[in-house]
């Protein structure tokens, strides 16, 4: 038996399980080193499984293109940097006084403002106001502050006075009657027109009625002229009928139907009146709300600081113009302000025209001279006629 396992090809006649265990123990090689000599490691997440032992030891980092070994000592140095740098700074509250956030707020409210932008429906805007006459170039801010005396009368709006005025030169040029009426007119002129006017400016005295009933009624004559061919014998039925209607609108207490029969001396009946008011309404569909020349003569007289003397004057060239139908040609801002520019000029106030009237009416006085030169050479003429034919009459009586 010893014989046999000692003889045979190559390794010798060795049984096979022997020869594997043998060579088993050939690759199992025993480990040289304890687990107290193996170098310290450290566990790093997704680069390294194994635990902490035997202190801190820093991998080497391996790149893919080359293979580079950090150091330990510049790995620690790297890590303690990083805490420092990680660590919570302590916050720092600085006071600061009032006049210094004052001065910090114009300039974060300056950089947070957007530029303008111009879009189709503004300039679309602009050219329409344009086309009406309405300013809308910048203003300087006012002088003096004329509505300081109303600041606790809740009446006078004051806060909102600027913004209705604004608004009603927006929207005069749109609900002005048509300064052509006449041509369409077939049995009445401006001289007729002029005589009603005059007759309905006595009534207006007469009856003790306020300045706004007397210009709305002058409106609405007008606007309903524009529209409908009015014969002559009616004409001073639709005077009256338009003045009823005013009081309606303006007065507290608006005088009767028989109280304008009595003062046109019975020239029509009350149904006339009636059916006459409910034409003129249906016309104009009933808009009454319209800035007549009153509405500017009262904002152009308390920016002129004026007097009552001077009051007196402007509205006696306001009246002047209400006859003219040819003064139907300008806005009623623009008659208000030359009413009152030409009323300074009779009483010789200096000057006639200031900073203050130009910001609160929107024009300057170059613009108010063709104007004021058209109103005063109208009622010239008429004067100087009037007194020709007063010298006749005399003449002719003696």
């Amino acid at each position: 038996m010893a014989s046999r396992r000692q003889t045979g090809d190559g390794a010798g006649d060795v049984p096979a399980q022997e020869r594997k265990g043998d060579a088993a123990k050939i690759l199992r090689r025993p480990k040289t080193t304890t687990v107290a000599q193996q170098p310290a490691r450290t566990r790093r997440a997704l680069a390294d499984v194994s635990n902490l032992v035997n202190g801190r030891a820093a991998l080497p980092v391996v790149n893919r293109h080359k293979a580079a070994v950090v150091a330990p000592d510049k790995c620690r140095k790297a890590i303690k940097q990083r805490n420092e740098s990680s660590k919570a700074k302590p916050e720092v509250i600085v006071i600061s006084s009032d006049s210094e956030k004052q001065k910090k707020h114009p300039v974060q409210r300056a950089a947070s403002r957007r530029a303008p932008i111009h879009t189709l429906t503004s300039i679309l805007t602009k050219c329409s106001r344009a086309s009406d006459g309405v300013i809308t170039s910048p203003k300087k801010p006012p002088i003096y502050d004329i509505d300081a005396s109303d600041a606790h009368n809740e009446l006078a709006v004051v806060d909102y006075v600027e913004d209705i005025y604004r608004f009603y030169r927006s929207t005069e040029g749109t609900c002005r009657p048509l300064c052509t009426y006449m041509v369409s007119q077939t049995e009445i002129n401006e001289r007729m027109r002029a005589i009603l006017t005059d007759w309905l400016i006595e009534v207006h005295y007469r009856l003790m009625l306020m300045p706004e009933t007397l210009y709305l009624t002058v409106y609405i004559i007008d606007q309903y002229l524009s529209i409908e061919n009015v014969p002559r014998k009616e004409l001073q039925l639709v005077g009256v009928s338009a003045m009823l209607i005013a009081c309606k609108y303006e007065e507290t207490w608006a005088p009767l139907v028989k109280d304008f029969l009595c003062i046109s001396d019975n020239s029509f009946s009350r149904q006339q009146v009636l059916s006459t008011e409910k034409s003129i309404l249906n016309k104009l569909q009933w808009n009454l709300t319209v800035p007549t020349m009153y509405m500017f003569i009262v904002r152009c007289l308390k920016a002129a600081l004026g007097d009552k003397e001077l009051e007196h004057m402007t509205f006696f060239y306001a009246e002047l113009a209400l006859v003219q139908y040819s003064m139907l040609f300008y806005a009623p801002s623009v008659i208000a302000a030359a009413a009152v520019y030409a009323a300074r000029c009779t009483l010789g106030l200096s000057p006639l025209w200031n900073d203050l009237l130009e910001y609160h009416t929107g024009l300057a006085e170059p613009q108010l001279l063709y104007s004021l030169l058209h109103l005063l050479l109208h009622n010239l003429i008429l004067l100087m006629k009037s007194d020709y034919t007063l010298n006749l009459n005399n003449r002719t009586c003696q």
